[in-house]
């Protein structure tokens, strides 16, 4: 279904009602707009009409929505606090409703009560970060070995209902620095900012460096280089869903900070800046602000790693293909080419190889070299996921164990990047 002006510009108006805070506003704003759209399409009144219904379902291609729009109501219709959640937006006074979802392996989430991680030997604190934007608190992995020398920093962030501890189980990551000697921070999303604890990915303003969300990890980052004096060359920030976009946005946003990006399950670089704009991206369609040039200027240096099912109904697959093509450009500088600094001119090598999981799923990964045969980027497309860890552990939410291992592979790929 192609969503029309109209719709789009419905939408935006019910997103500024909704944002201020207004849900009876908001509310009465949706009922208009689906009568209207019954009317312009031909249903007849109300949202019973064939049209409307077919709207909503292709909005919602996973959900079994019947809108109910009739009568006045102080709180959104849930089928609208469904979609408005999945795209990361917070809802006044509605139930937290995921926006990572499909047919992988999925567990509940665990409770927010901070607990230690007993599975592996080093040091699992609690802390707080506050500046001009506000208060996160954090998760920090400090590896058994850790005496004082410059390790790596591996920074984490979760997706939607999920938070430090819960991603920490689910991907395993505290096990894997362990092995590899490296710090790894958690950030937590708080409900006051979103009540479903995504980040704010689709925000204009938590797009920009040292403004809102990116701001605070930022801060968060440095804070941990600067207390432990560890390698600010080694720095490397990825994220699940709404934590995958917010990585990618982290990576352009701050690349005197990060060595290299992964994304799993997520969206590109300023693939929205509002609601109508997150669904047409969460969908694969891109942004009416989308700006490919701008992106690649931006991005086409910073090595990433990108994960992504092949059956995600969440996020659209053809997502990872797009931060794909914003990081690792066919072609690089043809005139630094021409000043013959090797490795940063020509055309890239391409090597795809297919593979399976012993009892897992298969995979397609694409790996992108330059002439000197440094890794650029990867990208694992796995042939049967939805929108879950690859990997993961059922300790944690939103795993699926049948691989391939996200958490090992991002570690190898962090492991050959480093910032001058």
């Amino acid at each position: 279904m192609k969503i029309t002006d109209f719709m789009r510009d419905q939408m935006r108006q019910v997103t500024r009602k909704f944002m201020s805070g207004n849900a009876a506003e908001a509310t009465a704003a949706i009922q208009k707009s689906l009568k209207e759209k019954s009317t312009h399409s031909g249903a007849g009144t109300g949202a019973g009409g064939p049209n409307m219904q077919q709207f909503m379902k292709d909005l919602m291609p996973d959900k079994n929505v019947t809108p109910d729009i009739t009568g006045a109501q102080t709180e959104l219709p849930q089928f609208v606090t469904d979609l408005l959640q999945r795209l990361g937006v917070p809802a006044q006074g509605a139930p937290n409703v995921s926006d990572i979802s499909g047919d992988a392996e999925q567990h509940s989430p665990t409770s927010d009560k901070a607990r230690s991680d007993t599975t592996v030997p080093g040091q699992f604190l609690s802390k707080s970060f506050t500046n001009q934007a506000g208060t996160r608190t954090y998760r920090l992995y400090i590896p058994s070995t850790y005496k004082g020398q410059a390790m790596p920093l591996m920074v984490m962030l979760h997706g939607c209902t999920q938070n430090a501890d819960d991603f920490a189980k689910g991907t395993g990551m505290n096990a894997v620095a362990e092995e590899s000697q490296c710090f790894v921070v958690y950030p937590n999303q708080t409900q006051a900012a979103n009540s479903s604890k995504c980040w704010n990915w689709f925000k204009s303003v938590d797009q920009q460096r040292d403004q809102g969300e990116p701001s605070i990890i930022a801060g968060i980052t440095q804070t941990v280089i600067d207390d432990y004096k560890l390698d600010a060359g080694k720095v490397y920030v990825a994220g699940l869903s709404a934590g995958g976009a917010m990585a990618i946005i982290m990576g352009t946003a701050y690349p005197d900070m990060y060595a290299a990006v992964g994304v799993h399950s997520g969206l590109p670089y300023a693939a929205a800046h509002d609601l109508p704009s997150a669904l047409a991206a969460m969908k694969g369609s891109a942004a009416p602000a989308f700006n490919q040039r701008s992106a690649n200027a931006q991005l086409k240096s910073i090595p990433i790693i990108v994960f992504h099912g092949d059956r995600d109904a969440t996020v659209s697959p053809r997502n990872s293909e797009t931060l794909m093509a914003q990081s690792v450009p066919e072609y690089l500088d043809d005139e630094l080419a021409q000043k013959g600094e090797a490795g940063k001119g020509g055309k890239p090598v391409v090597i795809v190889e297919e593979g399976k999981v012993p009892n897992g799923h298969t995979y397609t990964r694409t790996s992108h070299h330059d002439r000197n045969g440094r890794a650029m980027g990867e990208h694992w497309l796995i042939h049967g996921a939805g929108h879950a860890w690859a990997g993961g552990s059922k300790t944690g939410s939103y795993t699926d164990g049948r691989g391939p291992d996200a958490t090992r592979e991002m570690m190898r790929f962090f492991s050959t990047q480093s910032r001058a």
